[in-house]
């Protein structure tokens, strides 16, 4: 080779190099300008011990079957505790009650409504002990009554004793989580409690339930079990959300298909029997995707449906009972209920 030669091939690959460099396809600009990641490397779902759809898709492992992501698990006892977990930034999608869900929004914390796991029945009571002499919501004036704050059951006890004009002044209410208020129960530490499965269960051993959610709702007091995101996780992976809702709507369909199925999966998930895991079960009230975005529930994207209106009047109730200071707009609570994945779902 003529050293002429050589000279022009280096001098070609010289104006090759700049030229890659002038077009950018260059390895160092392939650096600093990343693709965004199509998927997370990890879900961080919050998670409550309720026998609904949630359980059975975390015990049939269908989860990160369809996510096809690393789910990670964190148990919580109530729905305040979902909403500091998200103040914290340290979960994406969480399961919490319609009333934590309305104090989340009027907070700001971030986050949309985007599925109900179950609509509250008498899965949610007020019970009291068999030695305790109540027979009624009257009765508790002068009891000492248990209840997780902020939450769905707070909600009903505070709607029970206003419908039935017993003032608050009268009773003693003591902010307790499930476990806390099992244990104080069976030291006699506490004559009544309202609370959810499976805890409630529990309690009814030697105690009986004077009224229940489902009672509550027939008179306008609607509560349910909702989950939400993080707006800013759902903005940057919709598909991983929308993923979610299948994964609850095979829930749903098991549950429907065959719920001595799903039953077992309740009791392996909730450490009960399949018997109890059904009973509890039945006391919830399980809507399909299809049901959902009806106008009784979220509606549509473009007419947003009643659950606004029933987070709105929660927010409102407790502003009302001091137990926050303010309450949005009707709007911010439809801003705040995202129907477009259950619809993305159903195409």
């Amino acid at each position: 080779m003529s050293k002429k030669f050589k000279r022009l091939l280096v001098a070609g690959g010289l104006i090759l190099a700049v030229a890659l460099q002038l077009t950018g396809c260059g390895k160092s600009n392939e650096v600093s300008s990343p693709a965004s990641p199509a998927k997370p490397e990890t879900v961080n779902i919050a998670f409550q011990d309720i026998p609904n759809d949630e359980i059975v898709a975390k015990v049939k492992g269908l989860y990160e079957s369809e996510l096809g992501v690393k789910v990670n698990f964190k148990k919580f006892d109530s729905g305040r505790d979902v909403n500091n977990a998200f103040a914290s930034n340290s979960i994406d999608i969480g399961l919490m009650g319609s009333t934590p869900a309305a104090v989340g929004i009027s907070k700001g914390l971030g986050y949309e409504v985007f599925w109900i796991h179950d609509v509250i029945g008498a899965a949610e009571s007020l019970a009291v002990k068999n030695t305790a002499n109540i027979n009624s919501v009257k009765d508790l004036k002068g009891k000492k009554v248990a209840v997780p704050f902020s939450s769905t059951a707070h909600y009903s006890l505070l709607n029970a004793l206003k419908l039935e004009g017993v003032s608050l002044a009268d009773v003693k209410i003591l902010d307790m989580q499930p476990p806390d208020i099992f244990a104080a129960w069976q030291r006699g530490d506490i004559d009544a409690a309202y609370v959810w499965n499976p805890v409630l269960g529990k309690l009814l051993v030697d105690g009986k339930v004077i009224t229940d959610s489902g009672k509550l709702a027939e008179k306008g007091i609607i509560t349910a079990d909702v989950g939400v995101v993080s707006k800013e996780f759902a903005q940057k992976y919709p598909d991983i959300v929308t993923k979610y809702i299948k994964v609850q709507q095979k829930a749903y369909d098991l549950y429907k298909n065959n719920p001595d199925e799903a039953a077992e999966a309740l009791a392996k998930g909730l450490n009960i029997e399949k018997t109890e895991a059904l009973k509890q079960t039945r006391e919830l009230i399980w809507l399909s995707g299809k049901e959902q975005v009806s106008d009784k529930y979220f509606g549509s994207s473009a007419n947003k449906g009643n659950l606004a209106k029933v987070l709105k009047a929660t927010a409102d109730f407790l502003v009302e009972q001091k137990a926050i200071e303010n309450a949005p707009a009707l709007d911010t609570f439809e801003k705040a209920i995202n129907p477009k994945y259950i619809e993305n779902m159903l195409k």
